[in-house]
């Protein structure tokens, strides 16, 4: 239940943004509360990661307003931009780990960027990070190629929590797992916003991740946000694009699944 008076932790308000003659968004609104999971769905070429690129200021749109914690994203000095970016962590499309580093030098790297630590307590941050998300300490060492794609996430992961961010940022994290993978994955992510009180931005294509953890579900299409609510509201939009995702056969099956759940005793 939202608090009476709380603000949107992301608030963007007319986005526009376009790449050359083509129109990617065109007067998008969206507003993210403190605390949820919002999932991000749309057709391909819809524009989701250039609005999460918009949002943590790697594309600069050509009108409107984003504001993250208060703030504007748009323009703001060097200090000002780097005080507010960390406060988010992102994990991209693929992981995108620096593949000539290991596991715990990838986690180190935001380290680096905002403090001057010694080794040994970067090495002590690295490996607790590592230990959040559900690796065994030996991955630490361990180079990108070295991991499944499973670990990989995994790792790209604790390089996104290395700052201890309010805000999560996940492009497609269950992209490429298997059904195994994606679930625990998603465990793992409502896990952690609880335990962190972190808000999420989650992209994602996986209606299985949409029932399991997302509180809302925001859908871009037509250049804008034509809807956002619970996927049980979603269902029942009148919009040709959202019935046949969230109704068709993939829909109803990841509904089914969902419903009969096994409930977890603690």
């Amino acid at each position: 239940m939202r608090e009476p008076g709380t603000e949107p932790i992301i608030k963007v308000s007319g986005l526009v943004n376009r790449f050359g003659n083509q129109t990617v968004h065109e007067g998008l609104d969206l507003d993210v509360w403190p605390g949820e999971i919002l999932g991000v769905v749309g057709g391909s070429g819809t524009g989701k990661s250039v609005l999460m690129r918009s949002i943590i200021g790697l594309q600069h749109p050509a009108e409107g307003h984003i504001e993250v914690l208060g703030r504007s994203v748009m323009g703001g000095d060097t200090t000002q931009n780097q005080d507010l970016t960390r406060q988010w962590g992102v994990l991209f499309q693929g992981g995108a780990l620096f593949s000539g580093l290991t596991v715990a030098e990838n986690i180190q790297v935001p380290i680096r960027e905002y403090f001057t630590l010694s080794q040994g307590l970067m090495d002590e941050i690295a490996a607790y990070k590592i230990a959040m998300v559900g690796l065994p300490p030996e991955a630490g060492p361990k180079y990108p190629s070295e991991l499944s794609g499973g670990m990989k996430k995994r790792a790209a992961l604790a390089r996104a929590l290395a700052l201890d961010p309010r805000l999560l940022f996940l492009d497609e994290p269950t992209a490429g797992l298997d059904p195994i993978a994606a679930d625990g994955f998603d465990t793992l992510i409502r896990t952690l916003a609880e335990t962190m009180q972190l808000t999420v931005f989650l992209i994602t294509h996986d209606l299985d991740t949409l029932h399991a953890i997302c509180d809302r579900v925001a859908v871009i299409a037509e250049k804008r946000i034509i809807a956002c609510g619970t996927v049980a509201e979603l269902s029942r939009f009148d919009h040709p694009w959202v019935q046949e995702y969230f109704s068709g056969p993939r829909g109803r099956a990841a509904a089914i699944a969902q419903h009969h759940a096994p409930v977890e005793v603690g």
